[in-house]
């Protein structure tokens, strides 16, 4: 998907220029081409809830979208303190976007934390929402306040709406037998009611999901609808809200198909299964829980149909052993973790190199090191992919770009372990893994043919005759060994982590036998076919390149657009396959005079850059646990631009 994304002030201004109106009733209906919303509040509020309905509302309607949620990593943070802020993000449009929005265009902050955490990405004359029942003495006190932002002056520069969300709420569910504590809770749903009328989302779907979610409670399923109901007829007849929203749906965006909206985890959660039927293979995930890759063993656990076996391990260790186990028992195999499990695994990762055994590692990455930031994101887990074992240990290593593309990822990564009988890492993120934007559903003719065929009988003679099973006994194209499934008649062989013969798979401490398999096992990475690289250089008059690799795709190629209408030359490049590299980059890279590599971490693609090209990369980094806007990036690429 490609977008054009502009810049902050650019996305508030754009509310205001080439607008339509049309009346409904007394209040005026002004057309947008795109919006940013940010729904923010405390972690018990219901923040994330409220922003994947509004979400999932969206898609139906058919906006292109994409979503940032951001959430503390405590289970329940102090309330109303800065920590505990929970925020979503959803950027929409009736055209192809790449990134959640730089800064939102609306803010609805349910207390005083919630207005202070976000007021320094909020542009001036953007709208902010406010909870005026939390703005009490002692809620802004805690937060730093001295005296209320909402009577002080501080937000003359924006247009608030001071609604008292609580009170509204309590109020519209007075008719249930409710506590107020119990009432207070729908106050999300009071929202969301008022942003959908604001923004004129459809309400069928949130109905049904209140209907299904609280089933069994009837009682708080009518309270949460009649809430949400609350807030949109709220919208409707207050004098406040003079104006409501709408942004069309992205008719022409999308290529004919069947869409859904998709997060990263549930695309690589998709990706698999799908891998698994086209290998024709059972499933099989050990794993263990860490954030921000959980969310794949749960919903793997729920496709036991498709002949996925889960397997939730006592740590991380048991959980990447089961899988290695799994692999040699002739299933296709997935170890789930993020950054931290990564090197309690390393170990055994070692071992399937030494195996050479088809194994995928899926790594959603984190802000490091040890347990770091486990809700925030980060990709600077790429050298520890590279090189984060023991000894001479390749590995393959593929990044998805976007949360759609994790589907496609997951089918890359199978197809390289199968092929090649390899682990393979594959890099995505905590932005990719929890933010969503549309897919279109592949028919199962796209889907690549990923069978493999095990051994099935003696493949090599003795000199004296003797037909026998060599377990390395390599295919001369690929140098993927045999894979033999366990209580296969004739096929027994031995295995385990020391060195073994060439061919025999005996144990061998033979210096040149070990050097040889070394060599061998290296050259098997490296042979791996992967398709070149494509640049995007609309004039070919470029002389700088900006090379990325993972998430970044989105910031940077809505960076790259914005460059480029303002006249710039700049070519971009987008990494998929990290270990082995395209065989055309060198060339890409000698191309062009310039080669600036924005990461998520202190530079480790540009380390390997420099030291296997001798190209003098230049670094633009950030390590903030969040993902880079495009405006900044667009900043940084036009002052490498003019450097001289």
């Amino acid at each position: 998907m490609t977008s054009q994304v502009s810049s902050p002030t650019e996305q508030a201004d754009d509310a205001l220029v080439g607008e339509q109106r049309k009346p409904v009733g007394t209040k005026d209906v002004r057309r947008l081409d795109r919006a940013v919303i940010r729904f923010a509040g405390d972690s018990g509020d219901g923040m994330q809830l409220t922003g994947d309905r509004f979400t999932a509302e969206t898609a139906s309607f058919g906006n292109d979208l994409s979503t940032l949620p951001n959430f503390p990593a405590e289970i329940r943070a102090p309330a109303g303190t800065l920590p505990g802020v929970s925020s979503f993000q959803l950027h929409f449009a009736d055209h192809d976007i790449l990134t959640p929005g730089d800064a939102p265009n609306v803010l609805v902050a349910m207390n005083p934390a919630a207005l202070k955490a976000n007021m320094a990405d909020v542009p001036r004359g953007a709208e902010i929402i406010v909870n005026t029942d939390e703005f009490t003495k002692r809620a802004m006190q805690k937060v730093g306040y001295a005296t209320s932002p909402l009577e002080d002056g501080s937000l003359d520069g924006y247009s608030v709406h001071p609604v008292p969300l609580t009170t509204m709420t309590v109020e519209a569910l007075k008719e249930f037998d409710l506590s107020r504590k119990e009432a207070e809770r729908s106050k999300n749903m009071f929202a969301l009611g008022l942003l959908s009328w604001m923004y004129n989302r459809p309400t069928e779907g949130t109905e049904k999901f209140l209907a299904t979610k609280f089933a069994k409670k009837p009682q708080i399923a009518a309270a949460n609808l009649a809430a949400f109901r609350a807030g949109w007829n709220f919208g409707e007849t207050t004098e406040d809200f003079a104006v409501s929203y709408e942004v069309a749906p992205a008719a022409q965006t999308f290529p004919t198909g069947t869409y859904r909206n998709i997060s990263g985890n549930l695309a690589l959660s998709y990706g698999l299964i799908a891998a698994s039927r086209q290998a024709d293979l059972p499933l099989y995930l050990g794993s263990y829980p860490i954030t921000p890759a959980s969310d794949i063993l749960h919903e793997l656990s729920r496709h036991k149909n498709f002949g996925v076996r889960t397997f939730q391990a006592e740590d991380e260790i048991a959980g990447i052993g089961a899988a290695l186990g799994a692999a040699f028992g002739g299933s296709l195999a997935v170890t789930t973790t993020s950054g931290p499990g990564v090197a309690l695994k390393s170990e055994t990762i070692g071992l399937a190199v030494s195996l050479e055994l088809p194994l995928l590692v899926i790594d959603i990455q984190r802000g490091g090191p040890s347990t770091g930031l486990p809700t925030k994101t980060e990709q600077a887990d790429l050298l520890q992919a590279m090189y984060g074992r023991n000894g001479e240990a390749p590995v393959p290593v593929v990044a998805p770009m976007t949360p759609a593309d994790c589907f496609d990822a997951a089918m890359e990564a199978a197809r390289i372990a199968l092929t090649y009988r390899t682990p393979v890492l594959l890099l995505s993120d905590g932005y990719l893994a929890n933010g969503s934007e549309p897919w279109r559903v592949p028919e199962v003719d796209e889907l690549p043919d990923l069978r493999v065929q095990f051994a099935q009988g003696p493949n090599h003679t003795l000199d004296d005759g003797t037909e026998v099973f060599w377990p390395y006994k390599r295919d001369p194209r690929t140098l993927a060994r045999p894979w033999a499934v366990p209580g296969t008649p004739g096929l027994e062989h031995r295995i385990g982590g020391i060195e073994k013969q060439d061919g025999s798979g005996n144990i061998s401490y033979d210096p040149a036998n070990h050097e040889f398999m070394v060599r061998t096992r290296q050259a098997k990475v490296d042979g791996i076919d992967v398709p070149d690289l494509d640049v995007d250089d609309p004039t070919g008059e470029a002389t700088t390149l900006v090379l990325g690799w993972g998430s970044t795709y989105g910031p940077v190629t809505a960076a790259v657009r914005r460059l480029r209408e303002a006249g710039e030359h700049i070519a971009q490049a987008h990494l998929r396959h990290l270990n082995p590299f395209p065989r055309n980059l060198g060339d890409i890279l000698a191309s062009y005079d310039k080669v600036v590599i924005p990461e998520m971490n202190l530079g480790q693609l540009a380390t390997l850059i420099r030291a296997k090209y001798l190209v003098d990369a230049r670094s633009y980094n950030q390590v903030n646990g969040m993902p880079f806007k495009a405006e900044q990036l667009a900043t940084a690429l036009k002052e490498a631009i003019d450097a001289r």
